[in-house]
């Protein structure tokens, strides 16, 4: 009697148990994910986007690729996955539209270039030209073949006719973010950044303003990518980092607006 009343506990048991198994996969099934590829300067907006979009869209989960621009690129034309594009470059976005990888887009914000050193730095600057002073032994900046903030870096260097003689000083490094890192612990005594990311830190201060003529205009465009598997979920993404509540925060965080 005793055995038959356990094997009827037990099969209660484990029918309770299996008939909670479909529940927790059709919970987990329910979350659709969303996949974006981002510019590395925009991880702090996005972020806090994300947290209000996920709150009033429950089963969308948004997972966030940041990186260089120009590494993230490479990466979705080599069939990694991807739902959105966000670049800190105008290149890199019109590389991929012109490869048939990129559906709808739009220029979204702009950033400007600034030139950052430690916060308890001494040391005053007026011109970029200064760099090859003895004050400043090591400058950072991205690689200017995958990090736009480089290419910028190297585009400001270049019309200053300072970029050669400054390549033994030059520490390179994979995103902007790095290039923050640097001058924040001291392996650097400048970097090149955007002014988005020099106000996320209190480790460094901005010594100075890359005029905008001496660059390629820094503009960010968004766009969705052809190959996503969830079109309907990556354009309501889309519209929604246009939207009034977004744009609050990307200008909060620095961002200017595209006009």
């Amino acid at each position: 009697m005793f055995k038959k009343l356990t094997m009827v506990i037990m099969t209660v048991l484990l029918a309770v148990g299996l008939s909670a198994v479909p529940e927790k996969q059709v919970e987990a099934a329910g979350k659709t994910e969303i996949i974006v590829s981002a510019a590395a300067s925009l991880q702090d907006s996005l972020d806090k986007i994300a947290v209000l979009y996920e709150k009033q869209n429950p089963t969308i989960d948004l997972v966030f690729n940041y990186g260089a621009s120009g590494t993230l690129q490479k990466q979705i034309e080599q069939g990694a996955p991807a739902d959105l594009f966000f670049s800190a470059g105008d290149k890199q976005m019109k590389a991929l539209v012109d490869g048939g990888l990129i559906s709808d887009n739009k220029e979204l914000l702009k950033n400007q270039l600034v030139l950052v050193v430690p916060s308890n730095s001494k040391t005053s600057i007026s011109t970029i030209t200064q760099l090859t002073d003895k004050a400043f032994k090591k400058v950072a900046v991205g690689q200017p073949e995958s990090v736009p903030a480089g290419q910028y870096a190297q585009q400001s260097l270049t019309a200053k006719n300072v970029w050669t003689t400054l390549q033994s000083k030059l520490v390179f490094a994979k995103d902007v973010r790095q290039v923050l890192s640097y001058v924040e612990t001291g392996n650097a005594d400048a970097g090149f950044v955007y002014k988005t990311d020099a106000l996320t830190s209190k480790k460094v201060k901005i010594a100075l303003t890359v005029g905008a003529h001496v660059h390629s205009a820094i503009n960010y465009p968004v766009g969705i990518v052809k190959e996503s598997k969830h079109q309907a979920e990556a354009k309501a993404f889309y519209n929604y980092v246009q939207t009034k509540t977004a744009s609050d925060i990307f200008t909060s965080y620095g961002f200017k607006l595209a006009q």
